[in-house]
């Protein structure tokens, strides 16, 4: 296990600090200027060279990196992967300021994808994200991650509750409302401005913390967007440091993969024989949908065909983009079930993945997941022929099952596409686990997928 730590001590790194959707893409975008990848504008005609690396955001919350192989023609393909930066968890309410009974100041949430909610109890919680800040008469979108534990959702008591033990029922309105503080210590203290006029959308020692955060007055906090996060820090564990425990598994560490694969797999030496565009695309919205200006849904994966198709004359023919597409393959990189030792009967017997066993190709016969037999193939060889273990993992028939922004993209363009993802236990959970090892074996599989896939997809013919 000693030879995959140091990926998974990155990784760990990685995730700690990526705290919500833009500190994740902010946290991509210093890895990818430090890679040589060079900053664009989407609101701007792009100037694009053979042999160049590039990315640009949307909505500080998605991020697009690709870099053109020296060999690329206009109507060559696009060797795409696609992850997401979201995760389940509790934002703060543009009106969240709950005086709560028994003397307690609160912070109104709004639950955001299908997390376990659960898990968020008796947690040592803080907040962080985006915040609009005023400086004269301009506006800037910061971002913010208060690193103290000022927020926690206490379970009651069983003396209050004998039997909590057999079900832990709460209703999401009442009983997810996260403490800040105490009336009586927040009257006591005489720094902070008294409210006037109207009652105060926020509290005003929650925008305080923010404005000292921000280095700004109060009143120049405009708006934000908040969501409340666990503070303890990711980590490697199990006794033979097996193990990674850490928020945000689902889908950080595909992300992650992803990125660390694109970098490696674009050198300079990689990209002198390449005739297609290695492309990674990180989404938001994945867990509610995706259907944002930023999400998988939008057309934002044949905004970059288009205008890559281009290189830098807009008058190029259309019908360029349509073979492009054709030529173009999509890895959907999400996180996978690994096999849950409580629970084994929840799990296809035949299909049962195990953490740090390589990652896992996902299929489902009702489109779920975009794999088929052409597709799966692809990521079948690539393992095959760089020694990277790989498993394979389908749903009970009666059992439901999840997808991801596969089929969307899929679907929204015309790719063929696959869904792989390394395994992982206690998804949706405000700490999850995953294993050291497959951080690895997931950022060898994509960087294969990069460096060779065009070569291996002039092999395969399956239309004409």
């Amino acid at each position: 296990m000693e030879k995959y730590i140091p990926a998974a001590q990155k990784f760990v790194s990685f995730v700690t600090e990526s705290v919500s959707p833009y500190h994740a893409v902010e946290n991509a975008k210093k890895i990818l200027e430090a890679a040589g990848y060079k900053l664009l504008s989407e609101r701007q005609q792009w100037q694009l060279n053979l042999g160049g690396k590039y990315y640009f955001t949307r909505n500080q919350s998605t991020i697009v990196a690709f870099a053109v192989g020296q060999k690329y023609k206009p109507g060559n393909g696009f060797n795409i992967v696609a992850a997401h930066t979201d995760s389940p968890n509790l934002k703060i309410r543009p009106h969240s300021a709950v005086e709560g009974s028994g003397g307690y100041l609160q912070v109104g949430c709004e639950l955001y994808g299908g997390g376990i909610w659960a898990t968020w109890f008796d947690r040592d919680l803080t907040v962080a994200g985006r915040v609009m800040v005023q400086k004269g008469d301009k506006y800037e979108a910061k971002l913010v991650n208060v690193k103290k534990p000022i927020l926690r959702i206490p379970t009651l008591a069983i003396h209050l509750d004998r039997s909590i033990n057999e079900a832990f029922k709460f209703n999401t309105q009442q009983h997810l409302v996260p403490i800040l503080a105490t009336s009586a210590a927040n009257q006591l203290n005489k720094s902070l401005p008294a409210p006037s006029g109207e009652k105060p959308n926020h509290h005003p020692l929650l925008l305080d913390i923010l404005s000292k955060q921000l280095d700004c007055k109060v009143d120049e906090i405009k708006s934000f967007d908040l969501n409340l996060v666990d503070t303890q820090p990711s980590t490697i564990g199990g006794a033979y440091d097996e193990f990674i425990f850490s928020p945000r598994l689902d889908n950080l560490c595909m992300s992650y993969c992803s990125l660390q694969a694109l970098i490696e797999g674009t050198s300079d030496s990689a990209l002198a024989n390449e005739t297609n565009v290695n492309v990674m695309m990180l989404f938001d919205n994945e867990e509610v949908g995706s259907s944002s200006c930023h999400g998988a849904a939008s057309p934002l994966v044949l905004d970059v065909i288009h205008r890559v198709t281009s290189l830098n004359d807009p008058s190029s023919p259309s019908g360029l983009v349509d073979v492009a597409i054709r030529n173009s393959f999509l890895v959907s990189a999400d996180m996978a079930h690994a096999v849950h030792p409580n629970y084994s009967s929840n799990h296809e017997p035949l299909h049962q993945p195990k953490m740090n066993q390589g990652t896992v190709i996902k299929h489902n016969a009702n489109l779920r997941y975009t794999t088929i037999a052409p597709t799966g193939f692809v990521i079948l060889e690539l393992a095959r022929r760089n020694n990277v273990p790989v498993q394979e993992f389908v749903v009970k028939n009666d059992s439901p099952c999840g997808s991801t922004i596969g089929p969307i993209m899929s679907a929204l363009a015309g790719l063929r596409a696959v869904d792989i993802g390394n395994p992982q236990l206690s998804m949706h959970s405000c700490r999850e686990q995953c294993g050291t090892a497959d951080i690895t074996h997931g950022i060898a599989l994509l960087k294969a997928f990069f460096e060779q896939f065009t070569a291996l997809d002039a092999q395969i013919t399956v239309d004409a």
